[in-house]
């Protein structure tokens, strides 16, 4: 069936409430304007709502530089280290083009179906409820840990300076920003996202312009080294426990830890204003991140650092943080650049606070979801008039304390659990996409329902199921052999449960729901292609409402009229 004919069948449900809420017939509103809680009951309990606050521009942003956290500027030196810089860059390009695969691909199916936590919710719409339920707190796991993670890690690149002092003290003025960042309005969070990731893109940039500067001779040694460290076989392709295989693990293993796009894009289509316009532009831009800063980053890490770099290799094996292991600061100390670290050191601070901010945001709204959809608490629903989820937010704080563990004797191996939890849930993450696209396309096709005539076209729309299938395929294969480096050279229980936990406990998670409410799979001819499109349709009236009324009093088609219509 065309979407327009669609169109007219869901009019009838359209609501009439000005702030664009999505809610049941069966509902009570209560609202306390003491304290700004507001509570809409319904038959599945207390529940709140987002509201679309976050503009063209923030979405653009946070589409390309959202999810840029230190991995790409610092830690990438482990994977430099123990892979070399030709499987470094082989190893970036194969996942980047992964990525490229699950973006569009989910992307497709956010872009028709733009609600709250759309990849989350879409898994129990056309899979099964039990599958939302472990897709949701995978996501919710592996966000919430990456927020202490990078919190931790603005501390250790203050040690670059200094480090008499207490983390306590970099650690909580941190926690409050964030708080207040999130908690007042999606429209601060934007704001602050679309600032900080201006910055990243800068750094980013500015370090591949850096890196061919000083490879053709522009350092003040004036020493053209050009791609001197891909000589030779053994210097690209180093052996790591022994094989090349294992080296080129490692260095896959970074590239997986690094570069992650789809799910945190989806994560603000629910809060997006004229999503079906926004969100195909910034899922297609998507491949200038993946091509540019990640593919490109590996590369430069790779000619201005070599693996065996004595500076690099004594940080690692004594557990250095921050700058001190990042592979862009070693090689401008190498050069006798003076100033030019601090600057990095001092972005890339801010790049991790940014991530940070980002992942905080996902963690509160991928809870608040889940207790949406009967999950999780009901208290996690409650949300402030301006629509921030309150309760979830709070949750999200909890988890921030776990960055306190840094003040023990244990931190480091806390944090190593967290990057490997976090590893594992990245790649399942790709996996559930894929498996809840797939069940989405054939609800589709079942249906009747015109795929190409979704808010999402591109090259890949009508290839379709076949990208999706393979890289379910893909990503399966790298869950399995996730934790290959618990076998060599002999088999360690702890190394084991660090890569391979995170299924276990999806597992355990999805047998549980399952035998507690009994649910079953989604039938094709069964699933709902139709909920969430009215509360869609009636904002971008309201939207374009709004923008004919700009248009008349500065002229449609001036510059002016449209610098407007992207900036509010």
């Amino acid at each position: 069936m065309p979407l327009k004919e669609r169109s007219s069948d869901i009019s009838s449900i359209s609501s009439n409430n000005k702030d664009h809420k999505v809610i049941s017939e069966e509902k009570c509103i209560e609202e306390n304007g003491e304290n700004g809680l507001v509570k809409i009951l319904t038959t599945g309990g207390l529940r709140g709502h987002t509201e679309r606050k976050l503009k063209p521009r923030h979405i653009d942003l946070i589409s390309i530089g959202g999810s840029i956290g230190t991995a790409l500027f610092v830690t990438i030196g482990s994977g430099l280290h123990y892979g070399g810089c030709g499987n470094l860059l082989i190893a970036f390009t194969i996942h980047a083009f992964m990525v490229y695969i699950c973006t569009l691909t989910i992307g497709e199916l956010v872009c028709y179906l733009p609600v709250d936590s759309p990849f989350i919710t879409h898994a129990g719409r056309f899979v099964d409820p039990a599958f939302e339920f472990i897709a949701g707190y995978n996501f919710y796991i592996m966000a919430s840990l990456y927020i202490p993670f990078e919190i931790t890690s603005v501390n250790s690149m203050i040690h670059y300076w200094r480090d008499d002092y207490s983390p306590a003290a970099a650690f909580v003025p941190e926690i409050v920003i964030y708080l207040l960042l999130n908690i007042f309005a999606v429209g601060y969070y934007g704001e602050s996202e679309f600032f900080l990731s201006i910055f990243k893109l800068i750094l980013a940039i500015g370090l591949i312009i850096f890196t061919f500067i000083t490879m053709v001779g522009g350092n003040p040694q004036h020493d053209a080294f050009g791609f001197r460290n891909f000589e030779g076989i053994h210097n690209a392709f180093p052996s790591y426990l022994g094989t090349g295989a294992s080296a080129f693990w490692a260095a896959y293993m970074k590239a997986i830890f690094t570069e992650v796009g789809a799910e945190y894009l989806s994560m603000v289509a629910g809060e997006a204003e004229n999503p079906r316009k926004t969100m195909p532009r910034a899922f297609k831009t998507i491949i200038y991140r993946l091509s540019i800063f990640y593919v490109l980053g590996a590369l430069s890490v790779g000619i201005i650092l070599r693996h065996d770099d004595p500076t690099l290799t004594d940080a690692i094996a004594n557990g250095a943080a921050g700058a001190n292991v990042s592979p862009y600061v070693i090689a401008m100390k190498n050069l006798n650049i003076k100033v030019l670290p601090h600057i990095v050191n001092a972005i890339c601070i801010s790049s991790s606070f940014s991530a940070g901010n980002s992942y905080m945001y996902c963690s509160s709204r991928s809870l608040f979801q889940l207790a949406n959809r009967g999950f999780a608490p009901k208290w996690f629903t409650y949300t402030t008039k301006n629509g921030v989820p309150l309760g979830a937010l709070v949750m999200s704080v909890c988890f921030s304390m776990l960055s306190l563990m840094q003040l023990g004797s244990t931190a480091k191996v806390a944090l190593d659990w967290m990057v490997n939890l976090c590893t594992g849930a990245q790649v399942l993450n790709y996996v559930f996409m894929m498996v809840t696209y797939l069940h989405f396309y054939r609800a589709c096709k079942v249906q009747g329902v015109s795929r190409f005539e979704m808010p999402l076209q591109d090259w890949m729309t009508k290839l379709q199921p076949y990208p999706a299938i393979f890289c379910l395929v893909c990503m399966s294969l790298i869950v399995m052999f996730l934790g290959a480096q618990a076998f060599i050279p002999s088999f360690d229980r702890n190394s084991f449960l660090y890569y391979y936990l995170m299924v276990f406990i999806d597992v355990f998670l999805f047998i549980f729901w399952k035998l507690l409410k009994k649910t079953k799979f989604v039938k094709p001819e069964e699933a709902d292609l139709i909920s969430g499109l009215a509360e869609v349709d009636e904002h971008e009236a309201h939207l374009a409402a709004r923008k004919q009324l700009v248009s008349e009093e500065l002229g449609k088609d001036s510059k002016i009229s449209k610098m407007f219509n992207w900036i509010f």
